[in-house]
């Protein structure tokens, strides 16, 4: 048997859940800076398995707008620039023999600009998710209540607390947003 503070709580980690996810793609995005994040994630084929590169690789930014990457295996390094310049997101690997260095170069205003709209994007998705995950849990609570489960006026504190939890993860998107923007038009 479910109760109110089993979809309660149900509904808080969903919406904890979306968040989280808005802050890694958002972490993907690319800055003016270097950082492990924007490559850590890609796929490289490492003796036929897609593996990801933190996963074969030691990711490094001894500068602000250099990445090196220092592959665990040193016959991978061909592999792992060939995945970075098919995963097209503007950095070039340069192989120094031993290690692979990326430099990242300055961001273009129009590519701030691009990469803003793309952020804006990303969270209205999770503002979206949010929404989804609030009305799914009003409809649990109003079936609770029309199976005698809880009663009306625990239904109706309920939908209250669900909007509640709704407005502060809605809240922390738009903080993760402006945090985003401030990144990535800072010059």
């Amino acid at each position: 048997m479910e109760s109110l503070d089993d979809v309660l709580l149900d509904a808080e980690d969903k919406m904890d859940k979306a968040v989280q996810h808005l802050q890694h793609e958002l972490s993907g995005l690319r800055t003016g800076k270097a950082s492990p994040s924007m490559v850590d994630s890609i796929q490289v084929n490492y003796y036929g398995a897609m593996t990801r590169l933190r996963d074969i690789a030691n990711l490094a930014t001894p500068e602000p707008r250099l990445l090196v990457i220092n592959p665990f295996d040193p016959s991978s390094r061909q592999a792992i620039c060939q995945a970075i310049l098919a995963a097209n997101i503007g950095i070039t690997p340069i192989d120094d023999g031993r290690i692979i260095r990326i430099p990242v170069p300055e961001l273009s205003e129009e590519r701030r600009k691009e990469l803003s709209k793309v952020a804006k994007r990303m969270t209205e998705d999770a503002k979206v998710a949010i929404r989804n995950i609030r009305r799914d849990a009003n409809e649990h609570i109003k079936n609770l209540q029309k199976g005698s489960k809880i009663t009306e006026d625990e239904r109706d504190q309920g939908i209250e607390d669900i909007q509640k939890s709704t407005d502060e993860y809605g809240r922390k998107v738009e903080e993760l947003l402006a945090k985003k923007e401030k990144d990535v038009m800072t010059v």
